[in-house]
């Protein structure tokens, strides 16, 4: 597609916009605050570098190719080659767009920095509604149709995948999906010709709880309508094409190594396609996955590798055209040794590979401590991602207390004053003394702990100004160890619920909520199985908690009702079979909650990700007879830990002046390491 073309395509796209029909205005309720694992300090960048050898000791200069608003990655050239299409989360929501490669980035020139120039903010390629994610895209070689992942339609039962492949026709706004309905698709590729489109799917069984690599065949089907799906390649992911009949993808080998395949496809008719080879380009011993091809660098394939005694991922390209053992150069570590690069991609002229990583220092937004995230009812609730875990409000609403794990810190909502430390060691989670001002509760010790460990419930009186926290008194409410944590206390400022495992089994508990177990003590719930992430409800008619008492020891949680006299004991929402839903916190009027789950499954490959411990949760809510779930957030990360307050925080009413806890500060998967160093390697951590 020419620059002019693109200037109509983008012409075009605002036209559509313009017509959608604003929602309707709703009486406001309040904020949900939650976290979302490492994903406030990524600040990724979409940059690109000469497709060819160079020695370390004269690296080429790397080009920046997008604009530095919010986060931008997983970029894919336009089919001319002039025009970059990523995805990017500026306006709190994730879209598709499409930008003008700057001019000399293939060049290879020696400047110390190229980068895309200032101009007017982007055009979104798809309208705003419905919310969800949009992913993975890729434009056919006419430049007309825009085939990328979404999260648009709900599976319609629990823990299976939102995520299918859509093709809209940008010029009309008209769009079909391809996936069929009950079936995920992730990470397509479009062939050369547009005719055909491979993406990795786990079929009709659905996603079976992998937290690693996911259990995905490779489909290819048509382009245009989805017709002729036939599975081409068993156990693989991340399909690319070489040409119209070559197919490369990774895998997971049974010693853990990834590694990069080559397929060759053959068409037959009506009968659809089939894998006529299939062989291994990388050897095990390290590993490589993500792969990209392009038809204008025929022979050469770039993966992202993470090889032994290394802790970053690296983008290599691999020359599989000679006859012997394959030729390896390396293209990001001589640039930028010391940060992860993620998910190449090849210009269509093989002149150029990109990949998307943290910017660091250079010029762009800085990561937010608070980041407005677009609201599905943004008239009834407003809807933030914090940079820490078990965020709480205030009951005036004025501040948040959040766990940086370790420490305990608060800061005011309004993002005003800077953060405060409170308490340096290891803290979680956070709830606020309805009655008595300043005091915030939490458990210290470790987390995800047995039943035995000590961990104790404190109450934490605020003092002055100081970030050090020197006029600031902990009192300790529970004793003897036993893992006593999440704290939640009552309405009337009578009571704490919390849960420990003193009896062997954790179960919930109330006491007293000054004086701790010493004003008294008493039982709520008993049984082999685990009660916890206990939340008292604003009228303090209920305490609403998760459990595994369903499978005990079976690794799923529901979440559960019980009257504070022990009563009323009902299940509210469960996402199926070995299905996790997690850390209710209920709705100001008492009559939802919200609470992270896995009802939707997941919604990308992991590695193509940086680390999360699992690669599902978003944040729904439910009305408390277990009706009206409704999902609130879409990506492919971890959403977790949320709270929700009366008081009702605007995007304006937060200040840009207080920055995350540092760019780049996050780690690569933990379980790419794989005998890397005796003593075990630990991932790289930025910063």
């Amino acid at each position: 597609m020419a620059p002019r073309a693109t200037q109509l395509l983008l012409f075009l796209i605002v036209g559509l916009l313009v017509l959608a029909a604003p929602a309707p205005a709703l009486a406001a309720d309040g904020t949900i605050v939650f976290t979302t694992l490492g994903r406030s300090r990524y600040a990724f960048d979409i940059f690109a570098l000469p497709l060819a050898p160079r020695s370390s000791s004269c690296p080429a200069a790397e080009a920046r190719l997008s604009d530095g608003a919010s986060v931008n990655y997983n970029g894919n050239f336009a089919p001319s080659g002039d025009s970059l299409l990523f995805v990017s989360e500026r306006n709190g929501t994730l879209n598709l767009y499409i930008s003008l490669v700057p001019s000399g980035s293939g060049s290879g020139s020696r400047r110390e920095a190229l980068e895309v120039p200032k101009a007017a903010p982007l055009t979104p390629l798809l309208p705003w509604d419905p919310i969800a994610l949009k992913d993975r895209p890729s434009l056919t070689a006419d430049g007309a149709h825009l085939v990328y992942v979404s999260t648009a339609e709900p599976a319609g039962s629990p823990r299976r995948s939102w995520a299918g492949v859509y093709n809209t026709h940008l010029p009309s706004g008209s769009t079909r999906r391809l996936t069929p309905r009950g079936v995920a698709d992730f990470s397509p590729a479009v062939s050369p010709s547009g005719e055909w489109t491979a993406a990795a799917s786990p079929g009709p069984d659905g996603w079976g709880g992998e937290v690693e690599d996911l259990d995905t065949d490779i489909f290819v089907f048509r382009t245009s309508d989805g017709s002729r799906r036939t599975l081409a390649v068993r156990d693989g992911g991340w399909p690319t094409w070489a040409d119209e009949t070559t197919l490369f993808f990774h895998r997971r080998d049974s010693d853990g190594w990834y590694g990069v395949y080559r397929a060759k496809i053959s068409f037959a008719g009506d009968a659809g396609v089939s894998a006529a080879s299939v062989e291994r380009i990388t050897p095990p011993g390290f590993h490589a996955f993500t792969p990209a091809a392009s038809p204008g660098a025929p022979g050469l394939v770039a993966v992202a590798t993470r090889r032994p005694g290394s802790d970053y991922r690296h983008i290599e390209v691999i020359d599989v055209s000679g006859g012997g053992a394959n030729a390896y150069f390396e293209v990001t570590r001589p640039v930028a040794p010391r940060v992860h690069h993620f998910n190449p991609f090849i210009s269509p002229d093989g002149a150029r590979v990109g990949y998307h990583r943290c910017r660091g220092s250079e010029n762009g937004d800085s990561p937010l401590l608070l980041e407005n995230i677009k609201s599905p009812a943004p008239d009834t609730f407003s809807l933030f991602r914090i940079d820490g875990s078990y965020p709480s409000f205030s009951h005036d609403g004025k501040r948040i207390a959040f766990v940086g794990l370790p420490g305990l810190f608060v800061v005011n909502s309004d993002g005003s004053g800077g953060r405060r430390r409170i308490f340096s060691g290891n803290a979680f989670p956070t709830a606020w003394d309805w009655k008595r001002k300043g005091v915030i509760y939490t458990s210290i010790g470790p987390d995800f702990a047995s039943e035995r460990t000590e961990v104790d419930v404190v109450a934490v009186s605020l003092g002055g100004d100081d970030d050090e926290g020197s006029s600031i008194s902990i009192k300790k409410l529970t004793v003897g160890g036993g893992n006593n944590a999440f704290p939640s206390p009552s309405p009337d400022g009578k009571w704490i619920v919390f849960r420990s495992g003193r009896s062997g089994h954790k179960n919930l508990y109330i006491m007293d909520a000054e004086d701790g177990e010493a004003g008294g003590i008493r039982r709520l719930t008993e049984g082999p199985w685990s009660d916890t992430m206990c939340n008292w409800s604003p009228d303090g008619e209920w305490i609403a908690f998760a459990s595994d008492r369903h499978n005990p020891g079976g690794g799923s949680f529901a979440i559960y009702m019980v009257h504070p006299n022990g009563t009323g004991l009902r299940r509210v929402v469960h996402s199926a079979d070995g299905g996790r839903t997690n850390h209710p916190w209920f709705s100001p009027d008492s009559k939802s909650l919200v609470f992270t789950t896995d009802y939707a499954a997941v919604s990308a490959e992991p590695i193509s990700n940086p680390h999360h411990y699992q690669p599902y949760g978003e944040i729904f809510t439910v009305n408390i007879d277990g009706s009206g779930i409704r999902r609130l957030t879409h990506n492919s990360f971890e959403d977790g830990t949320p709270s929700w307050t009366p008081y009702y925080l605007k995007p304006e009413d937060v200040g840009e002046t207080l920055q995350a806890s540092g760019a780049c500060a996050f780690e690569d998967c933990h379980w790419l390491n794989i005998d890397a160093k005796p003593d075990g390697l630990m991932c790289g951590r930025h910063g």
